[in-house]
């Protein structure tokens, strides 16, 4: 999953981080990534107060048009977008919500033996906006306010979003139509975080509505007890203090590795990880022979500060990989490093399945983490691949398993994780590269 920094509203910078920030001249906005395949949107006319029956019908039609072919790789394709127009009437309202979805999808609809056009995208949400990113072309491509959605579905592996659009005149000077015809926009998305992406958006309303009613003066302590989202934040806690772990100087050590001129380092590094206190990088290899190894100080887990003076938080693998690479030519290396377990334990404090956890898995591996959330301040940390659940091995557990288990999972939730180029180095699915 790409994660994107976004300056203007039209222009898109990638970042080492899964988080987005929108910057505009009184606000900034962060919210999470999804990555998802775009099937369609199409423009449906709406008419009085759809129900939740109603509005379900709508999403599961549109589905079946849209969904032309089997697409099942996980990522969200764009097919096209039109506009249909809605009539008034109550008691039509059923039957012309069913119509309104299948003129939408049958016009996007593929024909019959043809594949359907599609786009990968990353879909972001915030209290603020919902927007479809296109990271390829470096692009907005949809942006909808949050105050627009008015019904959000997940089917199967499916995401339906509805939008209510916003009469924009032509001309300036155009005189307002009182009859105007209300039009809603669904966009249908294939994910295999479906569930959590309609999951987000739901807290999503909750967070903006709480906000509301706290800015406004409302002191209905029963309804903000029954969603106060920020107790359950406060009450979490990292294992193994990792904050006083980095904070505390005299937990860094120096190590002086001595080697001979033109050969490597012999270390195999990567990311700790976006969610981690430290934003650096990790031993994940030594070289039996190599010179790190010869040292007798440096471990799997070790998380580097520094190499010769010339701080490594913050920065990009590359650069760390290069750092290290280019000192080759030297006969001593300097490293400032944090002692760490290859494994990273986690702690998370969930009293109800009503507090989502703030988190996404694919097949193990965390691949995106709500900022501020329950995970977060727990030490969750995306790219990390999930080894243990209340002292339960999930390596060879199936992803449906996992989820599953997370999804009810309630009172202490215990992980242990690690990064996943370690895990896959020292199970020896990948071989090393030593630096």
């Amino acid at each position: 999953m790409a994660s994107l920094v976004l300056t203007d509203s039209s222009q898109l910078i990638p970042d080492s981080q899964h988080l987005v920030m929108i910057h505009e001249p009184a606000v900034l906005i962060e919210g999470v990534l999804f990555r998802a395949r775009y099937l369609g949107s199409t423009q449906l006319v709406c008419e009085g107060q759809p129900t939740k029956t109603t509005r379900m019908m709508q999403a599961e039609e549109a589905v079946s048009r849209i969904k032309g072919h089997d697409m099942c790789d996980g990522k969200l394709h764009f097919l096209g977008s039109v506009e249909v127009e809605e009539e008034g009437g109550h008691k039509r309202r059923k039957r012309l919500k069913k119509h309104m979805v299948e003129e939408a999808v049958t016009k996007i609809k593929a024909p019959e033996g043809e594949t359907q056009p599609s786009t990968e995208v990353d879909l972001f949400i915030s209290t603020e906006k919902i927007m479809v990113l296109n990271t390829d072309l470096k692009e907005i491509m949809m942006d909808h306010a949050l105050r627009t959605i008015s019904y959000i579905a997940d089917i199967g592996d499916l995401v339906v979003l509805m939008a209510r659009r916003r009469f924009v005149p032509h001309d300036v000077e155009e005189a307002p139509k009182i009859n105007r015809t209300p039009k809603m926009i669904c966009h249908v998305f294939e994910s295999e975080e479906a569930q959590f992406i309609a999951q987000s958006i739901g807290q999503a309303f909750q967070v903006a509505y709480m906000e509301f009613l706290k800015a406004n003066g409302i002191e209905d302590h029963s309804f903000v007890k029954e969603m106060d989202y920020q107790e359950v934040l406060n009450s979490q806690e990292i294992f193994g203090d990792e904050l006083q772990m980095f904070a505390k100087k005299e937990m860094q050590k120096e190590v002086v590795v001595p080697k001979a001129k033109g050969e490597i380092l012999g270390v195999v590094i990567v990311e700790s990880g976006w969610g981690s206190m430290l934003p650096t990088v990790v031993i994940a290899n030594l070289a039996p022979a190599g010179a790190a190894a010869r040292c007798g100080q440096l471990n799997i887990g070790d998380q580097i500060i520094a190499i010769n003076g010339v701080s490594l938080v913050g920065l990009p693998l590359s650069t760390c990989q290069n750092y290290i690479k280019n000192t080759k030519t030297q006969t001593v290396v300097k490293l400032t490093v944090v002692p760490c377990a290859p494994v990273v334990e986690v702690k998370i404090k969930r009293p109800d399945t009503k507090y989502q956890l703030g988190f996404s898995v694919q097949n193990g591996v965390i691949c995106s983490l709500l900022r501020g959330g329950i995970a977060e301040r727990g030490g969750v940390r995306v790219g990390h691949r999930i080894i243990e659940i209340n002292n339960q091995s999930v390596v060879a557990v199936p992803h449906e398993k996992i989820v599953n288990l997370l999804a009810t999972s309630v009172g202490e939730i215990l992980m242990k994780t690690m990064p996943t180029s370690m895990f896959r180095l020292l199970t020896g699915q990948e071989t090393p590269v030593y630096i």
